[in-house]
């Protein structure tokens, strides 16, 4: 089982190195494990037996201690049939963005990060993210609006040594943007 660093790690608060070889079987390797953490996250019967685990949606390679510009991301698309949405990025940059934002309404969570940080992270209610997609075995391009765009947005940020609560207004936590889409 893999070991999630916490937001106390000074590896967590830097900028990750680029992966030299995308299709390396060592770094599939490792986005299969991470993969497998989020999806044994997400049954219930696991966090039963494995207390310590808490439920994610992404996971970033500094998150395990691999300082590499990679992050997975798996959780259920919300419509019914059954489709999940899934990604193993390596090397990904955003090359566009809304100038509209977006935020989660109960504030945004973070594997790494076990104290309360309430408050608005916002960020851009529409994405555009190029990257190498691992699962695919190619280059992908993925335009993501709303909650799609927030997880996005927040495992790209730990590649930047981000943290979700680094972008909450310290004086001001809960201030409204104008036209910011609440979810």
């Amino acid at each position: 089982m893999l070991k999630i660093v916490k937001d106390t790690a000074k590896s967590l608060h830097s900028r990750c190195a680029p992966v030299e070889d995308p299709r390396s079987k060592e770094i599939k390797a490792i986005l299969d494990e991470m993969t497998q953490y989020l999806k044994d996250s997400q049954d219930p019967a696991f966090r039963e037996k494995n207390p310590s685990v808490r439920e994610g949606v992404g996971l970033a390679a500094p998150q395990i201690g691999v300082n590499k510009r990679m992050l997975v991301i798996y959780y259920p698309s919300g419509e019914e049939d059954g489709h999940y949405i899934q990604y193993q990025l390596v090397n990904p940059v955003i090359v566009a963005q809304s100038v509209r934002q977006c935020y989660l309404v109960n504030g945004e969570g973070c594997l790494s990060v076990d104290g309360e940080h309430p408050g608005y992270a916002y960020r851009a209610n529409k994405v555009t993210v190029k990257a190498y997609d691992a699962l695919k075995g190619e280059d992908v391009q993925i335009v993501a609006f709303g909650y799609d765009a927030i997880v996005l947005q927040h495992e790209i940020d730990h590649l930047n040594g981000v943290l979700f609560y680094d972008r909450i207004d310290k004086q001001n936590p809960f201030k409204e943007i104008p036209d910011a889409v609440a979810i």
